[in-house]
């Protein structure tokens, strides 16, 4: 009971708000969580009169105390076959190009179909740890064989990449009618991805590739993005991030059949025997969405 009364608190931020949940008094909810920082040894949470916020240790603690809850409710769930309602945090790692007004329309639906789910999105574009950092799962768009072995990995369905550059960028350097053309030129990378100035296309008479001049690396598509409106260079982006762009003119597609690359989108998460609701909710709902085009992808 402690350590559910404890990730409520810290969820929660208040033990005022934590015992109303729970239907426990304010001084029975303090006195669990004073009773699980006396047996670890240690302080998992900074108490003022006004904030309660988590220490380092208890961040840590928490990570791992929500996946046991998880777990644990779950196999009492499959005991009493009874349906577990989605509930709690959901800790998700995404791509700086998810970001975007179809995919907030995805996680609205979401959390009116499940209210009792707080999504917390990490956009920062790394590469994290789920296990060690306490995140549910992670999308990411990538080969299967580039995911690590030891997690689970969904495919959600395939995103469409798109050479593009602004009309004011190729006025200045030519235009681009082959791909051989593209050699030399000025390119906005993104630096989420190992590779390096070379890139290989399929082309009419086979694979060929061509050498960019990198003048720009960020691990943040959306200053990609901007950059290339703007006439900095070619960029290689998702196809409906600069969709709107390429519509209103501001950027044009480079040879369109034939600058462009499909990868999978994946949702990502620990082997874990017990899935939790949150979990699995969000990601069947992720893939089996019928909206249009919600993360480039066709609609189903």
């Amino acid at each position: 009971m402690s350590l559910r009364v404890f990730c409520t608190v810290a969820e929660l931020e208040s033990f005022t708000a934590a015992s109303l949940r729970l239907g426990l008094s304010p001084a029975m909810t303090s006195k669990h969580v004073q009773r699980l920082e006396d047996r670890l040894g240690i302080r998992l949470l900074n108490r003022t009169s006004r904030h309660v916020s988590l220490t380092e240790a208890g961040a840590l603690y928490l990570a791992q105390a929500r996946q046991a809850l998880d777990g644990l409710d779950e196999v009492e769930a499959a005991l009493s076959n009874v349906a577990l309602s989605p509930r709690g945090t959901l800790k998700v790692s995404a791509p700086v190009w998810i970001a975007n007004a179809m995919m907030a329309g995805v996680l609205a639906e979401y959390h009116r179909r499940y209210p009792d789910v707080c999504l917390d999105l990490d956009l920062s574009g790394r590469i994290v740890n789920l296990v060690d950092e306490g995140f549910d799962l992670a999308l990411r768009a990538t080969a299967p064989d580039r995911l690590d072995p030891g997690l689970i990995a969904r495919p959600l369905g395939q995103i469409d990449f798109r050479l593009v550059a602004a009309p004011s960028y190729l006025e200045r350097t030519g235009r681009i009618a082959r791909i051989a053309d593209l050699n030399g030129h000025q390119m906005l990378m993104y630096s989420g991805v190992n590779i390096g100035p070379d890139l290989t296309f399929n082309g009419p008479e086979g694979p060929e590739t061509v050498r960019f001049r990198i003048v720009l690396r960020s691990g943040n598509e959306t200053i990609l993005h901007l950059a290339a409106v703007e006439g900095m260079g070619l960029a290689l982006l998702p196809f409906w991030m600069v969709q709107p762009d390429v519509a209103a003119g501001r950027l044009e597609a480079v040879l369109p059949g034939t600058a462009a690359f499909s990868t999978t989108l994946h949702a990502v998460y620990p082997s874990r025997k017990y899935l939790s609701a949150k979990v699995r909710t969000f990601i069947d709902y992720l893939a089996s969405h019928n909206g249009p085009c919600t993360y480039g992808l066709p609609p189903k």
